[in-house]
């Protein structure tokens, strides 16, 4: 497991098939760039010096850039659609607000509450102040009305902030985490039909199926 990409490939995914790899695979996919992939086991090879050194967290995705180690699936989105400004996956500087602010729930609020909310967390009235999502309920009405103001999350063109909410928004709805409400199926209805989003779909389910055997 090389630390740096080889000659041929400055970048490098670390990933796991059944993970939030899946969101940095999309988002690479999305830039169209020449990438090699390092597959990680769970028992073993993800908890290995080595890895760790990428990632002390010991969790997927990580990727490697030009020497450059990125970890977080917003981050990672956000640093790839900044690397490779051809794939037009992020607005001007000045056109950023929707972008980040939707970016930076998802990875705050929505992910907390989300989270939570699964794991049977109680949150009282008064606990309510003391947490960034505030209640369950409350984030999914905002995220509901995010998706639904607009054609996508920045404005009237795809970004990298739609691959990772929506991949939020997927993995919800599939998991049970999320309501299917119309807002978020008719988002995502437009997501799935991206080509690069069926790309990475079938690389990490003939991975998934490979590993089950």
């Amino acid at each position: 497991m090389p630390l740096t990409a080889s000659p041929d490939c400055d970048l490098v995914l670390y990933t796991h098939p059944w993970s939030r790899g899946q969101i940095a695979r999309w988002m690479i996919e999305e830039t169209g760039a020449n990438y090699r992939q390092v597959i990680l086991d769970y028992e073993t090879s993800i908890k290995s010096d080595e890895y760790l050194s990428i990632n002390p967290m010991g969790k997927v995705p990580a990727i490697i850039h030009r020497g450059n180690v990125v970890t977080e699936c917003a981050a990672i989105c956000a640093y790839l659609a900044d690397a490779y400004p051809s794939a037009n996956l992020a607005p001007s500087n000045a056109d950023r607000a929707s972008y980040y602010r939707w970016l930076f729930f998802a990875a705050g609020p929505l992910e907390a509450a989300i989270s939570n909310r699964s794991l049977k967390v109680t949150i009282s009235e008064k606990q309510e102040r003391m947490i960034g999502y505030g209640s369950y309920e409350r984030t999914v009405d905002v995220l509901a009305k995010s998706v639904n103001s607009m054609p996508y999350l920045a404005g009237d063109f795809f970004s990298a902030a739609d691959v990772y909410v929506g991949s939020h928004i997927l993995w919800g709805i599939h998991f049970g985490t999320l309501p299917k409400r119309p807002e978020f199926e008719e988002y995502i209805q437009k997501l799935v039909e991206r080509p690069a989003y069926q790309a990475a779909k079938a690389i990490d389910l003939e991975l998934g199926a490979a590993l089950s055997k």
